[in-house]
């Protein structure tokens, strides 16, 4: 039989197949975003003023089609293209001052209508069966596998993003760095530009190979130097940094789960969309800091179906990133999840939450566009009218993680900065995070400034002073 003629280019400025070139953001037809665990090793480095589309809505110019019919290849690398038949993660966001990325070729791609809908065949209708030998499966169906080959289904585990591997090993001489460190703190005075010039650009795999030369060469601990040198939130953001982001991540969720009540924000910040390997490396490294297990203390401080979410979540068992992402499984997410929530009176939580915790971002990602497109209904405001409270709020974060976490990591900065006074913790946690993997970090300045119509910078100086106020601005160069 014929199969019908392929989608044309979706979206302004996209490519069309087998002709991608990496681009930067413009704010209409975002190319494809993933998460910063997707990174190589070698990479150094790792999280409104005008209308915009709901999380989960297509952004403005529409989405690129998969182009045949088989579910797409293992994800590539941090940045890399994506090849699915649902759109890509949200981003895009161009740099200053340079001419916006994705400006089509004059006579190509030609701009779509905002929220047109893909020219393919309707979703989850699938082609007759194709007749003849070696004829290839009908759409959505996953590909052949040769003889010997991993069996279907199989997804290649992801590896550790940088600074939660300790076999992640840098051979970097830095002498140079602990010398001027500590020249910057003996005596009297101290040289706080020294300071933040070598720290704050300083790559996650390294942070353990300055300490340690630090302690080597002149038998005193960095971190114990910068707390007796410096103090208040220049002090905060600094030993943030010198911890690395694995133990950054560990002593956040210590201040989460101590003390009476639960600092909600925070344990959603570290453990809400986190690669396996990432969350397995939390798991351990908690154990080996405070001999206590990280499932038995968010037992003891969380309760109910909450408690129940979270540790669907640190099993540790979600998609891998580089796990298909196949029609017919989405469109039986979204049955599911419109049957758990609005198709009766009162929510089935732990339903919504098997399904979030267990999805990978680009499927949460074709979930949330394939429940819009068939109930006419954002995804993110369907949790928010059936869930309410930490739930809610963990809830929705799953869904933005999927759909643009650069959006989302630019709203989670507004947030402590908006309003009477700064949460300056929070600020310094959400910001050290981020500025781990430079690439994403320039994502998130874009989507801050799409959003809300100024740069991440000025906001900053805005609510920030003194050395804590260069410090965090050199964080984000």
């Amino acid at each position: 039989m014929s199969y019908p003629p392929p989608p044309p280019p979706q979206g302004y400025g996209q490519p069309a197949p087998g002709q991608y070139q990496p681009q930067g953001y413009p704010p209409q037809g975002y190319p494809p975003q993933g998460p910063p665990h997707q990174q190589a090793y070698s990479q150094p480095g790792g999280y409104p003023s005008q209308q915009q589309p709901s999380y989960g809505a297509p952004p403005q110019g529409s989405y690129p089609q998969h182009q045949g019919g088989h579910p797409p290849p293992p994800q590539p690398p941090y940045g890399a293209p994506s090849h699915s038949p649902y759109p890509p993660q949200q981003g895009g966001y161009p740099p200053q001052q340079q001419p916006p990325y994705g400006e089509p070729p004059q006579g190509q791609y030609p701009p779509q209508p905002y929220g047109a809908p893909p020219q393919q065949q309707p979703y989850g209708q699938q082609p007759q069966p194709q007749q003849g030998y070696g004829q290839q499966p009908g759409y959505g169906a996953p590909p052949q596998a040769p003889y010997g080959a991993p069996p279907q289904g199989y997804s290649a585990p992801i590896p550790p993003s940088p600074g939660y591997d300790p076999r992640q090993v840098v051979h970097v001489d830095h002498s140079g760095p602990a010398d001027i460190l500590r020249k910057a703190m003996k005596g009297i005075g101290t040289n706080e530009g020294a300071l933040i010039g070598i720290l704050a650009r300083m790559p996650a795999v390294e942070i353990p190979s300055l300490k340690q030369t630090y302690q080597q060469r002149h038998h005193r601990s960095l971190e114990a130097d910068v707390e007796k040198e410096v103090s208040g939130n220049f002090e905060l953001a600094l030993l943030s940094i010198l911890r690395g982001p694995l133990q950054q991540d560990v002593y956040c969720l210590n201040r989460a789960l101590r003390g009476a009540g639960t600092n909600e924000d925070l344990l959603n910040d570290v453990l809400i969309g986190r690669s396996n390997a990432d969350m397995r490396a939390i798991k351990e490294a908690y154990q080996r800091t405070y001999h206590r297990s990280l499932e038995q203390d968010v037992k003891e401080d969380l309760s109910a179906k909450t408690e129940r979410m979270f540790l669907m979540l640190l099993a540790a068992t979600r998609a891998e990133d580089s796990a298909p992402v196949i029609p017919q499984n989405v469109d039986a997410d979204v049955n599911e999840l419109h049957r758990a929530t609005e198709a009766r009176a009162g929510a089935e939580q732990l339903t919504v939450c098997s399904v979030l915790t267990s999805r990978s971002d680009a499927q949460i990602r074709a979930i949330a566009h394939t429940y819009e497109q068939k109930y006419c209904i954002p995804l993110e405001k369907v949790l928010i009218k059936e869930f309410s409270g930490h739930m809610e709020d963990a809830l929705v974060q799953m869904v933005r993680c999927g759909t643009d976490r650069a959006m989302r990591d630019a709203i989670r900065l507004e947030n402590t900065m908006k309003g009477p006074g700064t949460r300056d913790e929070m600020l310094v946690f959400r910001l050290t995070a981020m500025h781990w993997d430079r690439s994403h970090m320039a994502q998130v300045k874009g989507a801050y400034r799409h959003k809300y119509g100024k740069e991440l910078a000025t906001r900053i100086k805005s609510e920030t002073s003194g050395y804590y106020e260069k410090c965090l601005l050199a964080m984000i160069e």
